[in-house]
């Protein structure tokens, strides 16, 4: 069933089948599509979960085989956390944001990935992997994943699309998770209305909005948590193309009133 928000078509990708490390997603998510009976257009977005690219690219990690340090142990004592899955979240960690014990759940560790993101755990995951017994990782550079994936469709079906790289994360003093865009290509992540005016004349002067954003958030209407359709297409939204990826919606920390 699509779901249409003024005119804007959100799409869900069925028949896709459990990724593994190595799977071509061009080629998989274009045969779902054929099976589907759907065909990608030029300026459709697809948006895509960011679990099944980092199951492509094997960024997997069995829980069992990793020896926690010392530190690892100790900081998840403080916080009630496993040890191995401390370990992990520190290998992927530039710096710790913030820390506590839970009250009624596992405790809090929000850092800074090492590709900017600040998120609960560094994105470290176990659902939908492998029942508890691994987790996945966030892609290493997942503008660069959104961009091959890009190259990979205008080769494979002659069409110029956009990528957006979605994950699930919380936010500073909302409650419930939302969808964010990660990475992104051929789709500038930000419209810039500075200079504009409003439908009253008003002249606007700090409005910059993060549409990747945007559209992730609208993509996660169809993906759901418990859904598992890992790629929607978004139709009929005209944006702007180029950009940079994901990483302009990155507040530079000189701006940044809360690091």
């Amino acid at each position: 069933m699509n779901l249409e928000l003024n005119g804007i078509s959100i799409i869900p990708v069925n028949r896709l089948p459990e990724i593994k490390p190595g799977d071509n997603l061009v080629k998989i998510i274009s045969s779902a599509l054929t099976k589907e009976k759907i065909h990608l257009r030029n300026g459709d977005i697809l948006a895509i979960a960011q679990k099944i690219i980092s199951k492509a690219e094997n960024r997997i990690v069995k829980i069992n085989n990793i020896s926690p340090t010392s530190f690892a142990i100790s900081l998840a004592k403080e916080l009630d956390k496993d040890p191995k899955i401390t370990e992990i979240i520190l290998g992927e960690t530039k710096r710790i944001v913030k820390m506590e014990k839970g009250k009624f759940q596992k405790g809090r560790l929000i850092v800074e990935t090492r590709n900017g993101i600040v998120c609960a755990n560094a994105g470290v995951d176990a659902s939908n992997v492998s029942g508890g017994d691994a987790v996945t990782l966030l892609p290493q550079d997942p503008d660069g994943s959104a961009k091959r994936l890009v190259e990979g469709f205008r080769n494979e079906l002659g069409i110029e699309i956009a990528i957006i790289i979605t994950d699930t994360v919380g936010r500073p003093w909302r409650i419930g998770l939302t969808e964010i865009a990660i990475g992104c290509w051929g789709i500038n992540p930000l419209k810039d209305y500075r200079g504009e005016k409003d439908s009253k004349g008003y002249e606007l002067s700090a409005t910059v909005v993060a549409i990747a954003d945007e559209i992730a958030a609208a993509a996660g209407l169809v993906m759901k948590k418990t859904g598992a359709i890992p790629v929607v297409i978004v139709r009929g939204l005209k944006y702007d193309q180029g950009g940079l990826g994901a990483k302009e919606l990155i507040r530079n920390p000189e701006e940044d009133l809360f690091r």
